[in-house]
Order: C-alpha cells, then sequence, then structure tokens
C-alpha cells in the first residue's frame, strides 16, 4: 500500500484550503488539453519537465499513468483515471477538515509572525505548578512585554539543566530540598552541571513533597521508616529526576538503605504516574507532590519542604521570552493561582537571585588559604 505525505506552503495571498499533489495537476492538465505538449504549455513548463515527471512517477507508483493509441493523442490510463477519481472523492469528502486543519496551522503559525507573542523552550522536571503557568501565560491578556507561550519538555533535572547547557532550551526547572546542605547529594547531583556567573536562578515557588498512600492510609504509613518497617510496596522516580535525589537524600538522613525498600528499582516517569499505580493497587506508596496525589484521590503525608527552582544562563535574562517570564511571576493574578494550588507557596516569584544566594556550596568569601614554605 502507498503512503501519503502531506506538505503546506507559506504565503500572505488568501486562498482556499486544499491539499494538492502535483502528479493530480499534471493528470488533469493532460486529459483536458489532449496531448503532453499542451498540458506543458498550460501550466508554463516544458516538454521535457513534464515527460520527466510523468516517467518518474509511473516509476514510484508502478503504474502506467498514460497510453498512446497510434494516430490519437495521448489519454490516461485506467490506473491515471482512478487516481484523478480518488483525488475528486477524498476533496469531496474532506473538504471541511482539511479547512480545519488549515486554520489549526495558521493560528499555531501566527504566533510566529507576530511581533509581541514569544515563544520561551522550557525543559523542566514534572511539575503541576509549570503545567498551571503555562495556561495561565496563554489566557492571561498580553502584557507591556507580549503574550507568552511555554513550550514546556518534562523530563528529570539532571536532563532539564544539561538541556540547558546544551543549548536545547532558555530555560530548565529542577527542584531540591529547602537549603540543602554543603557536601549533601543534591551538591554532588547538581553542582557540576551548574556554574556561578554564568547560570541564574530565577525564583518560583516553595513545594511540600511527601508520601502518597490509598485513601486511607491502610497500612498507616507516616514515614520512611513505616515503609521499610512495613515492607510496604514502594514505586519509585526514574534516576536523574529531582524526586529521586530528594528520596536518596531523606533515606540517608534517617539511615535508611534503598535495598531496605521494596520496590525501590520499580519507577514511574512522573508524580501522576506513581499516583495512578498506588490509586490501582499495583504500589502501597511513593514520594510525590500533593496535587498529584488528591487528583487521585489518595492521601497524602507530609515528609519535606523543598524550592522548586527555574534556571537560565545569564546571557538569557534580557532575551524577550525571558522578561515576559518574569513579570508574569510577578503578577498578583499568578500569586492568587500558585497559592491555588495544594502544597505550594510562592518563592522569591520571578526574581533573578545568584546561585550562591540559593544553593549554599559556593562561598568565595573564604580566601584560599597560603601554602606553607618549605
Amino acid at each position: 500500500m502507498h503512503r501519503l505525505q502531506f506538505h503546506y506552503s507559506l504565503s500572505r495571498s488568501t486562498s482556499p484550503a486544499l491539499v494538492r499533489n502535483p502528479l493530480i495537476d499534471l493528470l488533469k492538465a493532460v486529459n483536458s488539453q489532449g496531448s503532453i505538449s499542451a498540458a506543458a504549455r498550460t501550466m508554463g513548463l516544458s516538454y521535457r519537465h513534464v515527460w520527466g515527471e510523468l516517467k518518474r512517477w509511473e516509476d514510484e507508483l508502478g503504474n502506467e499513468l498514460l497510453v498512446w493509441d497510434k494516430g490519437k493523442s495521448a489519454r490516461l490510463s485506467e490506473f491515471g483515471s482512478k487516481l484523478m477519481w480518488a483525488e475528486r472523492q477524498a476533496q469531496a469528502r474532506l473538504a471541511p477538515q482539511i479547512e480545519a486543519l488549515r486554520g489549526d496551522l495558521e493560528r499555531a503559525f501566527a504566533v510566529a509572525f507576530d511581533d509581541h507573542a514569544h515563544v520561551l523552550t522550557f525543559y523542566a522536571s514534572h511539575d503541576d505548578a509549570l503545567g498551571a503557568l503555562r495556561e495561565h501565560a496563554l489566557n492571561a491578556s498580553p502584557g507591556d512585554d507580549g503574550q507568552l507561550h511555554l513550550d514546556i519538555r518534562f523530563c528529570g533535572s539532571v536532563d532539564a539543566i544539561r538541556a540547558l547547557n546544551e543549548g536545547r532550551c532558555v530555560m530548565a526547572g529542577f527542584h531540591t530540598l529547602q537549603h540543602p546542605a554543603p557536601g549533601s547529594l543534591a551538591e554532588r547531583t547538581y553542582k557540576p552541571l551548574l556554574q556561578p556567573g554564568l547560570h541564574k536562578i530565577i525564583g518560583f515557588a516553595n513545594r511540600t513533597q511527601g508520601l502518597m498512600v490509598a485513601a486511607g492510609n491502610p497500612l498507616g504509613l507516616t514515614s520512611l521508616h513505616d515503609v521499610q518497617r512495613l515492607q510496604a510496596r514502594y514505586v519509585n522516580r526514574a534516576l536523574g529526576t529531582g524526586t529521586r535525589v530528594v528520596l536518596d537524600e531523606l533515606l540517608g538522613q534517617q539511615g535508611i538503605q534503598s535495598g531496605d525498600i521494596v520496590g525501590y528499582e520499580q519507577t514511574e516517569p512522573s508524580h501522576t504516574a506513581v499516583a495512578h499505580a498506588i490509586a490501582s493497587g499495583s504500589a502501597d506508596a511513593g514520594l510525590g507532590i500533593a496535587v498529584a496525589a488528591k487528583a487521585q484521590g489518595l492521601d497524602f503525608i507530609a515528609l519535606a519542604q523543598e524550592s522548586y527552582h527555574l534556571v537560565c544562563l545569564k546571557s538569557a535574562l534580557d532575551q524577550a521570552p525571558v522578561v515576559a517570564l518574569r513579570a508574569l511571576l510577578q503578577t498578583p493574578q499568578w500569586t492568587t493561582l500558585l497559592l491555588g494550588l495544594e502544597g505550594y507557596t510562592p518563592e522569591q516569584s520571578g526574581q533573578v537571585q545568584p546561585l550562591r544566594t540559593v544553593l549554599p556550596w559556593w562561598d568565595f568569601s573564604k580566601k584560599p588559604s597560603r601554602p606553607r614554605a618549605a
């Protein structure tokens, strides 16, 4: 079976929405003019070009398109006639859908042609507040900085910062326990990826991480020690995600080995997926955010407060999309919306902060000691 491919063109002119194939145009011209030479003149093309295209299409489709009877003009083969019939059928039946598709494409491309619209490519650890921010940006009235469209790709925190450093995005989102201690797993994970003077933190939000458990908490879980002691079936997040880092830090602080957690190696790609696994009965507990637990009708036991950070390169701070994002984060409307999300509070939203102010891993106040003389 032959496969169809669709192409579109960009133009300032107004024209009907059509899905066209150049072969059909050639066949129509030959059919109406009765010869290749006349069809070529009608289309403003050379005889050689039209002839070559028809032969190329015959080779591509494996069927004869034209036939010649001795002393008569060229005419379409049965296959060529059926192609034109199929085209008429499809155009008649699909015209409304084609028009709707054209409308969707035009609305999408309108952003590209709007000088007051900005698109910000964003890689980030999974977070419901970012999803709400994306919708809020679309629905908000354009401010002085223009309409903002957030192109968010959810991934692990580590992958998000790597994408920023590799130039695949302008902004990245990651999270850590509040006030992570020097020497912590968070430092070992994120410090190699971030560089003072090169990266800048933009404040976003504080949020609560905790155990998501079945409604009514049938096992009576209140801590990670309970998960270990009762051998509850745990569902984890993948290696490289911020929540996996948070879990491992909490386990280390409480002296619990990862091998003592049943299901530690079982992973899901998001807070929502973890919540669904628990709601479906395939797991008893997992670390996540309150919004995800509430959406699945689960109980939530708060364990830790964390900061969700936005980070960009210092050179991007003056770019229009970043300026628009910072302005949006500082509006009262966004603050109200964020406070309405379970487990979230604003934290210097939209404010630019140096790395060493937010993450206590760099201390430039200490002068390096001079080497002792031999």
